[in-house]
């Protein structure tokens, strides 16, 4: 009996676990179903730009439109596609991949030749071989042209370049005079013949010989150089006393100076000068040039942009001895000869005058239509009737002879 029991309780044990079992699998089922249908507002969506960048390397995208890159990114991250909204009125030209403002520019390899060869083509007669195409390609309908109407330019026949040798028609040939009979002695031509139709003389009209008329009178009326009258060349005086009661000039050397001014030796002392001594006024305008009396240096001559040329003293009262007028325009350059008693004027006007230092006339002017940037006289003394100017045309020099 008791081993019936025991088998009655192993019995209802087992029964009892497989409903439990039963119930627990269909509990799963049902949370399963729940799961399956039930609806999420806000997904977890794993983000990825494309299939060439990792989302998990947690690195920025590249901004196609920077200039800088503040990390080292990858080739792969670098060449990849460009993410983001698309718009939506773009054109499809205007969706293109662009590298300038106008499109896309890429270097390419093309002979030099072939490409003047299409260019000049294209100027010249408006169409020109499509540079997209393979050259093994067919070419007829290939043309690049101006005027898509135009078939004929289209098609293999006809198609030249300016390289292309053009075979002359007979009607663009001139015709030329024939005469080849050597007998007939003034009829022969010979090759000399000339073209038909050819005229050698040409006259123009009445209308066209008016205009040429004015044309030749406004050169001449342009050309024409007026000739400006000579000034007259004068000088002033603006001391009382030229001559003193010996009869000496200003010229002559000063002794009541303190100095030896005729001795060829130097003073025992000489010093460098630390102060202004004396300025000198009377022109008017700018100063070209400045010349000492040669050897005593007791007189300064002087020239400026006023046209006039001053004789000053440098010792005593420091007066103006004397004023040369004689040029219309400024005075460029003075120099005088060994003895200082004659100097010459260089100015613009183009004019070199030969002065008397003391009565301060006018010796001689002479001109080669140049204007003098310089004047010399010869250093010689038995050649002081000799002097040399550069003038403007750089690389001549002019020299006159006087007496």
């Amino acid at each position: 009996m008791a081993g019936i029991s025991l088998l009655k309780e192993y019995n209802s044990d087992s029964n009892a676990s497989d409903d439990d079992t039963e119930i627990f699998d269909s509990s799963k089922n049902i949370a399963e179903l729940k799961n399956k249908f039930r609806i999420d507002a806000a997904p977890v969506v794993e983000y990825k730009v494309c299939d060439f960048i990792d989302p998990s390397a947690n690195r920025p995208c590249v901004d196609p439109l920077s200039r800088t890159v503040n990390f080292n990114p990858k080739y792969e991250e670098l060449y990849a596609p460009v993410a983001g909204p698309e718009n939506p009125f773009k054109t499809q030209q205007q969706k293109a991949d662009k590298n300038m403002l106008a499109g896309f520019v890429e270097s390419a390899h093309i002979n030099e030749f072939h490409f003047e060869c299409q260019r000049r083509t294209f100027t010249s007669y408006g169409y020109a071989v499509d540079p997209s195409l393979s050259s093994t390609e067919i070419v007829k309908d290939k043309l690049v042209s101006v005027d898509s109407t135009n078939e004929s330019i289209a098609s293999v026949d006809n198609k030249v370049t300016v390289f292309d040798k053009i075979k002359e028609r007979e009607g663009d040939k001139r015709k030329r005079q024939k005469n080849s009979d050597a007998a007939d002695i003034d009829g022969f031509l010979g090759p000399w013949g000339g073209y038909v139709g050819e005229q050698r003389v040409m006259k123009p009209s009445e209308e066209e010989q008016e205009e040429l008329e004015e044309i030749l009178a406004k050169r001449q009326k342009r050309g024409k150089v007026t000739e400006d009258k000579a000034m007259e060349e004068k000088s002033i005086l603006h001391i009382k006393d030229a001559y003193d009661y010996q009869g000496r000039s200003f010229l002559n050397v000063p002794q009541d100076v303190g100095v030896n001014l005729k001795s060829d030796e130097p003073p025992e002392k000489c010093f460098i000068p630390k102060k202004l001594l004396h300025t000198w006024s009377g022109h008017s305008k700018g100063i070209s040039a400045i010349k000492w009396f040669p050897k005593s240096a007791h007189l300064l001559l002087s020239c400026g942009m006023d046209c006039r040329v001053k004789l000053w003293e440098v010792y005593n009262e420091r007066r103006c001895i004397r004023t040369y007028l004689g040029h219309k325009q400024a005075v460029r350059d003075i120099c005088f000869n060994n003895a200082g008693t004659q100097f010459l004027s260089a100015g613009y006007d183009r004019d070199v005058k030969l002065w008397d230092t003391e009565t301060g006339k006018c010796l001689g002017q002479f001109s080669n239509k140049k204007i003098p940037y310089c004047v010399k006289f010869n250093p010689d003394e038995d050649k002081q009737h000799l002097f040399v100017a550069g003038t403007s045309d750089k690389n001549s020099l002019l020299g006159h002879k006087f007496k």
